[in-house]
């Protein structure tokens, strides 16, 4: 007798599929249309893919896009050119954007620390003996040039949490800053030796050390050198909108972060393997053991809670607020619209 066999991944299509039945069920004719904006496939953005992949955008009513922006900096590009209605990534992008005159708003925090501030060295300069900062910083490349140190985008995630790592250890006038895109792009500059070093994320790391091109140097990720240097909860990725995007349709804007709400309290009642294999058509540029090596972190600095309160924004305004990035001080009342997690909250009690 044959039986069949229902995977995980498999199960989670049709629970998805059953989601978007009962949608159907009661959605409006006119079911409206959403543009989400990530910038790299790593998994530290599983919110947004969960989202759509259990279907709790189409449960909330909407029919979305997600659409990867290629870095921190083009997905805050997409946002401010109302390209995109919601956009992931570090907390920052809505801080610029209200800087220069497009009033942005954080909806609801993703993190408590950073998941993407770990310093991957070439394998050849690490067996040189190159194994600190501090070493890195008196190396020359070959012409005599500083090492150059590759992050996603300049302003992004990576750059604004490395920099203030090498800020507070007096050396980060000791190397030259490059953005190099996204997994793909990045990856190949390091093994290729075009840079020194990758800021990126767990999944980048495992790969690298499997595949015998990378090492780890420092991780700015570690609870214990979080605290020394940080001092305790930060909501460093967030998802955010323009304020006009808001005011143009707050039901919509009710919509998304229900969605998110919900795909957040999914993840955290579910396995590392379970998130891979409902985001892995996301996160395919890495291997399925480094990317749930990457997920089993994140479910332990997510913040379950979706809520920014005043200690933590306050921890975060010397990362925030300095040269490096040239954001404006500004009030958390002036960054943070609280009203749609509390009503999605409401709604679903975690």
């Amino acid at each position: 007798m044959m039986r069949t066999q229902v995977t995980r991944r498999s199960a989670l299509t049709i629970v998805a599929g059953a989601g978007v039945s009962l949608a159907a069920g009661r959605a409006w004719a006119d079911t409206p249309s959403g543009r989400v904006i990530y910038p790299v496939a790593i998994p530290v953005y599983q919110s947004q893919f969960v989202a759509d992949r259990a279907g709790f955008f189409k449960e909330a009513g909407l029919d979305c896009k997600l659409i990867q922006g290629g870095s921190g900096v083009k997905t805050r590009e997409i946002i401010a050119s109302s390209q995109g209605d919601i956009g992931i990534g570090d907390i920052t992008h809505p801080m610029q954007l209200s800087n220069h005159g497009r009033s942005a708003r954080v909806l609801m925090p993703v993190d408590t620390r950073s998941n993407a501030a770990i310093f991957i060295i070439r394998k050849d300069l690490f067996d040189q003996g190159i194994t600190t900062l501090e070493a890195l910083a008196k190396w020359k490349r070959p012409d005599g040039r500083k090492p150059i140190v590759s992050v996603s985008s300049l302003g992004g995630t990576n750059h604004v949490w490395a920099s203030y790592y090498m800020e507070t250890m007096g050396l980060d006038d000791k190397v030259t800053w490059i953005g190099t895109g996204n997994v793909d792009t990045m990856m190949g500059t390091l093994k290729t030796k075009q840079v020194d070093v990758l800021i990126n994320s767990p999944s980048i790391l495992k790969d690298s050390i499997e595949q015998g091109w990378g090492a780890l140097l420092f991780d700015g990720t570690d609870e214990a050198v979080w605290a020394k240097y940080i001092g305790g909860k930060v909501p460093v990725t967030s998802h955010f909108t323009l304020q006009s995007t808001i005011d143009k349709d707050p039901p919509k804007m009710q919509a998304f972060v229900t969605a998110l709400w919900r795909a957040t309290q999914w993840i955290k009642g579910h396995s590392p393997e379970e998130i891979y294999d409902a985001i892995e058509p996301y996160v395919g540029s890495t291997s399925r053991d480094a990317n749930i090596f990457d997920i089993g972190i994140m479910k332990k600095i997510t913040d379950y809670d979706g809520i920014i309160d005043e200690a933590s924004f306050a921890r975060g305004q010397k990362v925030w607020f300095r040269e490096m990035t040239g954001i404006k001080p500004l009030g958390m009342a002036d960054v943070v619209n609280t009203s749609f997690i509390e009503a999605a909250r409401k709604a679903y009690p975690a």
